[in-house]
C-alpha cells in the first residue's frame, strides 16, 4: 500500500464519522475542497463509490459502509499500538544486557537492583560478569560498566561510583614469618599472589604511584587466582601478599585480619563508568537504568565520604 492510499482511507474513516465534509476537514487540518477531491481520487483509485453527496451532509454507500467496517477495527488497532508505545516512555520496559566486572557489579549495581525493580518492573536487566573486556556492540550488550581508563574514547561514558584506591594485603602470620616490605622493590623478596586477567591472557602488573610517577611491577609467586575474593582469601590465610580494591578487604583490615602495607604508593584514582554506543536517542530502558545507577552509585559515595 501506498502512503497516500493510507492517508486517504484514514481520512474516508473520519468523513464517515463526521458526516461532513467541513467538520472532517477541520478535523484533520485540511481544506474541505481539498478533502473532497481526495475522496473523489480515492472513490476512481477504488471503483466504486464510496459517499452519498448532498447539499448538507455525507453519507456512506453501501460500499462504502462494507469498507468502514473493515477499516474501524484496523485502525483501532494501530491507535492502540501507538498508544502502548506511548505508555513505554512513560513507563519503560524491556531488557537490559549489561557487562559489568565483579568488583562494580558487587559494589554498585546489586546494591540498587531491589528499588530499580519496585519502580520499573517491566525492565529486565541481564548481568553479564567478568574480566574480558566486550566489544559491546558486536556483543549486543545495552551498556557496560568498567575502569574509566579503559573506556573507548568513541563511546558515551558516565561515570559512577567513587575513586576508588589499591591495597596490598597480608595477614599477620604471613609478617611473623616475612618483615613488611618498606619500598616497591622489596616486593621482590615476598611471595605475591597473581591475579590473572583473562581480557589480557597474563598475569594482572600491580600498579602504583611513586612520588606522581606511575610504575607497574610483575610480581610473582606461588599461587594466582581469577578472582578477588579467592585473592583476600589467599592472604588472609597467610599464602602471600595480595593486591585488591581496599574495599574488597575492608572487613579483613577492620578485624586484623589483614594488614595493609605500602600504603603511601597507593593513590586514589577515577572509579567505574558506565558507557554505551554514541546515539541520538538512548532507550528508555536504558536511560531509566543509567540514571537508577547515578542516582545510587551518589549517595553511596556520598556516604563513603561522610
Amino acid at each position: 500500500m501506498k502512503r497516500h492510499d493510507f492517508d486517504d482511507l484514514a481520512a474516508f474513516v473520519v468523513v464517515a464519522e463526521e458526516r461532513s465534509f467541513t467538520r472532517a476537514a477541520a478535523r484533520l487540518g485540511i481544506s474541505p475542497s481539498g478533502l473532497s477531491h481526495m475522496m473523489r481520487l480515492l472513490e476512481e483509485r477504488l471503483g466504486v463509490r464510496l459517499l452519498a453527496r448532498t447539499t448538507r451532509s455525507v453519507a456512506t454507500t453501501e460500499a462504502g459502509e462494507r469498507l468502514l467496517s473493515t477499516l474501524r477495527p484496523a485502525f483501532a488497532d494501530i491507535n492502540r499500538g501507538l498508544q502502548e508505545l506511548g505508555d513505554m516512555r512513560e513507563k519503560p520496559s524491556g531488557t537490559v544486557r549489561v557487562t559489568s566486572v565483579k568488583h562494580a557489579a558487587e559494589s554498585l549495581v546489586i546494591p540498587m537492583l531491589s528499588d530499580f525493580h519496585r519502580e520499573f518492573p517491566d525492565i529486565r536487566i541481564e548481568l553479564i560478569v567478568g574480566d574480558r573486556l566486550e566489544d559491546i556492540v558486536a556483543s549486543r550488550f545495552d551498556a557496560g560498566i568498567r575502569l574509566m581508563e579503559t573506556v573507548d574514547k568513541d563511546m558515551i561514558a558516565i561515570r559512577v561510583g567513587p575513586d576508588l584506591r589499591a591495597a596490598v594485603i597480608g595477614a599477620p602470620s604471613y609478617f611473623s614469618r616475612r618483615p613488611a616490605p618498606e619500598t616497591l622493590a622489596d616486593l621482590a623478596d615476598h611471595n605475591c599472589i597473581n591475579y590473572y586477567m583473562a581480557s589480557a591472557g597474563a598475569p594482572y602488573l600491580w600498579e602504583f604511584d611513586d612520588r606522581g610517577r606511575d610504575v607497574e611491577i610483575r610480581v610473582s609467586g606461588s599461587w594466582m587466582v581469577n578472582d578477588a575474593d579467592m585473592m583476600v582469601r589467599a592472604a588472609a590465610a597467610g599464602i602471600g601478599l595480595g593486591y585488591v580494591f581496599e574495599d574488597s578487604a575492608k572487613d579483613h583490615l577492620r578485624d586484623g585480619r589483614l594488614i595493609k602495607v605500602l600504603g603511601e604508593y597507593c593513590k586514589p584514582f577515577p572509579g567505574y563508568s558506565i558507557y554505551y554506543p554514541s546515539r541520538r536517542q538512548v532507550p528508555p530502558a536504558l536511560a531509566a537504568f543509567v540514571d537508577a545507577l547515578r542516582a545510587s552509585s551518589r549517595r553511596t559515595w556520598e556516604t563513603a565520604a561522610s
